[in-house]
């Protein structure tokens, strides 16, 4: 499952560069929306808000705003306009399979967007389907291995029906089907564990593999789909080198 410990080193890298960009206020606020819109306003009830709560607390979001997003999602705030939730196909160069999760308002200008970045990309869109059938759809979670060890997790993990518990650059990721999700965050959040992440990802079912040269072309191309305001997750069945890491790195 090293496909899924590249990702969340990408991740991660492109969180902090989101921070610098002050994008992780945009993307907190949609999920914050969201989260409320699924699972009701409560944080204590609705584990995705509550993640969303804690993430935007750390990352200094005031209060207001917080408070303000949840009754956007909850149907409070009559005067905001609703955000819905949609998933694009496409491919980038090489052929790569990219599956990319917006949240929008505007439909009009999220496609556009996107057929503009793709394109630019060396890429294109794909018809609905041309693409999803070669992701499955996950359950994840990435914490820090300081919050819990590696055979607690792992324990904690199998048992709550998890397919892979992983352990890799001192982050431990917990990999399940989508409906162990809520009976692993409960778990998790039982044994006060906080994740960095906890979601439903897009998982590709076989990866492709690139020279580090291609590869970093196609990582280029998914950081510029990222960069747009209403896209909120890339997935990709690119395989991550480690050569490709450090090139890209070094570009």
């Amino acid at each position: 499952m090293s496909g899924h410990s590249k990702w969340s080193t990408i991740k991660r890298k492109k969180g902090a560069a989101d921070a610098k960009r002050g994008a992780i206020f945009t993307r907190l606020t949609r999920e914050l929306v969201l989260a409320a819109r699924e699972g009701g306003g409560d944080p204590d009830s609705n584990f995705r808000l509550r993640l969303a709560v804690d993430k935007a607390r750390a990352e200094n979001m005031p209060k207001d705003n917080i408070e303000r997003a949840i009754k956007r999602g909850t149907g409070e705030d009559k005067d905001a306009a609703a955000f819905e939730q949609i998933m694009y196909e496409g491919y980038a160069p090489h052929g790569v399979a990219v599956m990319v999760e917006a949240v929008t308002d505007n439909r009009n200008r999220t496609i556009s967007d996107l057929r503009h970045a793709f394109s630019k990309a060396g890429g294109n869109m794909a018809e609905l389907g041309a693409v999803g059938w070669q992701f499955d759809r996950i359950s994840y979670f990435s914490f820090p291995s300081s919050a819990m060890n590696f055979d607690k997790a792992f324990e904690l993990g199998i048992e709550a029906g998890a397919n892979d518990v992983i352990e890799d650059e001192g982050h431990i990721e917990i990999i399940a089907p989508v409906e162990s999700f809520k009976i692993i965050a409960d778990a998790l959040h039982k044994a006060n564990v906080q994740p960095e992440e906890a979601g439903l990802r897009m998982s590709p079912k076989q990866e492709m593999e690139l020279s580090p040269e291609d590869s970093v072309q196609v990582l280029k191309a998914l950081e510029s789909i990222e960069d747009l305001d209403d896209v909120q997750n890339v997935y990709s069945n690119l395989k991550v080198s480690d050569e490709a890491l450090a090139a890209l790195e070094a570009a």
